[in-house]
């Protein structure tokens, strides 16, 4: 989904960005340019950025799968 439509930045271009170590909003506009036109997407801009922060530190706090298999 397009989340800055000025700047053509969508939802998978914030996920990137944090999965590459944005962490802030003012980060995220320098690395992806969203909210620095007009500015109206920077609410949905900062929530996306949250989401995306919790479901990147969810995925490195996962617990490896071993395909299943018990420990000896």
């Amino acid at each position: 989904m397009y989340v800055c439509v000025c700047n053509s930045v969508t939802d998978k271009d914030i996920h990137r960005a944090v999965m590459r170590g944005v962490r802030t909003f003012k980060e995220l506009k320098h690395e992806t340019e969203v909210a620095t036109c007009c500015g109206k997407c920077a609410g949905c801009a900062k929530q996306v950025l949250k989401e995306a922060i919790h479901q990147h530190a969810r995925e490195e706090h996962a617990v490896p799968s071993f395909g299943g298999l018990a420990a000896a």
